[in-house]
């Protein structure tokens, strides 16, 4: 069987999936021969194929200190033996130091185990690469029909396998198939026993939507990350005696209820008749006496938590008694009025450094030194207190290196004002549709901004506490701070998801002019699929360094995914490159193209998730040619007339 293998820094066909795949870190963290990291590395080396908790199919080890200290973590799968799980890790750590000479952090994966390690903590954190893909060239005769069948067995191997205990998250099983030469397809998965259940479960998913996108009807395929992986066959590759419950060729027998797994004890009917009459009386004197009980606690909780409910509404109290509900645990982020105006000298014009549709941003320096933004809301603001809310709220529990840090807020009589980590290089757009500043942004810039947006989205649309959607995502509300990492700026418009919330539709449409998706734009029904869709159009700007919304070809107006479109399918793809990056790496930016058309796809369906964009931008893969043509805003209109205000793009459209 032939297979193609990809992993980030290498494309290589190869015969057998037994060889070694290597991830050696591309970062400048490398150790001398006779370093203490080096010694370090080598204990552990040296005694992890001995260690008695290898029997357990997975092993954290540690050793040394501050800097020296190595961190390392072994998996082997679930439905081996111990012998073939030492033989896998002693092959492991023989192989990987010279794979991946003198680096501190490397990993290798063979069909059996993986085994990696690190100079920083791996424990517990997930990690989106290395990532290695392997698939079979052959396509199923019904390749629709297969893919579904493919797609069924690893969705329910992921649940099956993130529920599993601490020690093992693994799953494997076969369903039957008809309709190929073949009569049952094979699947196995598999997290690292220290992430979270969400966590394995949205690895998991996340590896079979890529199989799902790129490999559909491949008769095998296998993909392999840190923290999980996931194969299926058409042959039978794991013990079947290892695995419970093998076969999917039937529906799996219901759970039992609580009490079923419990036998009476084996009785005489008169005895039974006599036992049933004592349990019966039982029965109603435990009632008589349980029932007012419970009647009683349960009025005195609910009395206890309507007046700690009254109290604590009562005690929402922002400042100056206006009163901001569902800010609890926000008292230590407001700022006094005069505090704000003292930092930005009464809203001086000097001290003005932005306009946006709802208000005026400020620079701000405090007391101690530290510089702040202010965004004040103008006072015939479209956004109003329920907006204000909503970003004062969702900001605040929002933490991560990709996204803008709110600092804290202030509502002072009409005034309406939220505190920013003050960024030096402003906004992206300042320096994309500059022509002088558009020249400090070289291609190493601009795909390290690439990268850090796509990893904003990824944390509010997978990795928070709450999924968001942002709703506004352009140029503008990417900030870049003083070494030109982005940021993502401007919640004002963003909605909260529910964990099992898809999709939604709203009569209100917010958003910008060329960023919006057309189901958006036009029906008002809006996903994290709609933020892939601004982030397609946002790749493609930063590519050509060129508005969307004022885009023009000759005499011709198009609309610039039209025309990457066009270029892409005529095979001139780079013809709509920004000038000043050309002689650039041609097929990490066509990638770029290629990403960019791919998440700008008319249906919703089509358009990539953004940890599978995370997943692709991080590989050395050559992406799928795009699967239809991007949609025709020339000849499509929304319901409703959208007008923005003239300064700024976005605007809030009530729809008929």
């Amino acid at each position: 069987m032939i297979t193609i293998t990809i992993t980030i820094t290498i494309v290589f066909i190869s015969p057998a999936i037994s060889q070694p795949n290597f991830g050696c870190s591309n970062k400048t963290r490398n150790y001398t021969a006779n370093s203490i990291y080096s010694a370090n590395l080598q204990h552990i080396l040296s005694s992890l194929p001995t260690d008695d908790r290898i029997a357990e199919g997975f092993l954290n080890i540690s050793y040394g200190e501050g800097s020296n200290r190595v961190n390392a973590i072994a998996l082997c799968r679930g439905d081996l033996t111990q012998e073939v799980c030492r033989s896998c890790l002693g092959d492991s750590v023989l192989e990987l130091p010279i794979g991946c000479p003198d680096k501190k952090e490397a990993l290798i994966w063979y069909s059996n185990c993986m085994f990696r390690y690190s100079d920083v903590r791996i424990l517990g954190v997930v990690q989106d690469t290395p990532t290695f893909w392997i698939w079979n060239l052959e396509d199923a005769k019904d390749i629709q029909g297969f893919s579904q069948v493919v797609q069924g067995l690893l969705a329910q191997l992921a649940g099956e396998a993130a529920l599993r205990d601490s020690k093992l998250k693994f799953a494997a099983a076969n369903v039957s198939i008809e309709n190929e030469d073949y009569s049952s397809v094979y699947g196995m998965v598999q997290c690292t026993p220290d992430i979270s259940l969400s966590q394995c479960f949205n690895c998991l998913q996340t590896l079979a939507e890529v199989v799902q996108t790129w490999c559909p009807g491949k008769i095998g395929a296998r993909m392999m990350r840190p923290n999980c992986n996931l194969r299926y066959e058409i042959q039978s590759f794991f013990d079947p005696a290892a695995v419970s419950g093998v076969s999917r060729s039937t529906p799996p027998p219901s759970p039992p209820s609580p009490l079923s797994s419990i036998s009476p004890p084996h009785l005489s009917p008169n005895t039974s008749t006599n036992a049933e009459e004592k349990d019966s009386k039982r029965l109603k004197t435990v009632i008589i006496i349980v029932l007012p009980v419970v009647v009683v606690v349960v009025l005195v909780v609910l009395i206890v938590s309507i007046f700690i409910f009254l109290r604590a509404r009562k005690q929402k109290v922002g400042v100056t008694g206006s009163e901001v509900d569902d800010t609890a645990d926000l008292e230590t982020l407001v700022f006094d009025i005069s505090t704000i105006r003292n930092a930005t000298d009464d809203f001086s014009d000097e001290n003005h450094i932005g306009q946006g549709g709802f208000g005026a941003v400020y620079k701000g320096t405090l007391v101690n030194g530290q510089e702040i933004a202010v965004k004040r809301l103008s006072q015939n603001s479209m956004q109003g207190g329920s907006e204000f809310k909503n970003e004062v709220q969702l900001v605040a529990k929002l933490q991560h290196r990709n996204l803008v840090r709110l600092l804290g807020f202030c509502l002072y009589e009409d005034e309406r004002i939220l505190v920013f980590e003050f960024l030096e290089n402003s906004s992206l757009d300042k320096f994309l549709f500059d022509p002088l500043k558009g020249q400090d942004l070289d291609w190493g810039m601009r795909y390290k901004i690439i990268l850090g947006i796509v990893r904003g989205l990824v944390y509010l649309h997978e990795d928070s506490q709450i999924k968001v959607i942002h709703r506004d995502l352009k140029a503008a509300n990417i900030l870049l701070d003083a070494e030109m990492n982005p940021k993502i700026s401007d919640f004002g418009m963003a909605k909260l998801f529910q964990d099992d919330e898809t999709r939604r539709n709203t009569n209100k449409i917010v958003g910008t002019r060329g960023y919006m998706a057309p189901e958006y734009a036009i029906y008002g029904a809006f996903s994290n699929k709609s933020d892939v869709f601004s982030f397609g159009v946002l790749i493609l700007e930063i590519v050509t360094g060129q508005k969307n919304s004022s885009f023009y070809q000759e005499k011709n107006i198009d609309d610039l995914i039209s025309y990457a479109w066009r270029n892409w399918r005529e095979g001139t793809a780079l013809n709509v490159v920004d000038p000043i990056l050309r002689g650039g790496p041609s097929n990490e930016i066509k990638k770029c193209i290629n990403i960019g058309l791919l998440c700008a796809q008319e249906h919703p369906a089509d358009r990539p998730n953004m940890d599978t964009v995370l997943l692709l931008l991080n590989s050395d893969t050559i992406t799928q040619p795009i699967l239809s043509p991007p949609v025709d805003f020339m000849n499509r209109k929304p319901k409703s007339d959208i007008s923005s205000p003239e300064r700024s793009g976005s605007h809030v459209v009530e729809m008929e």
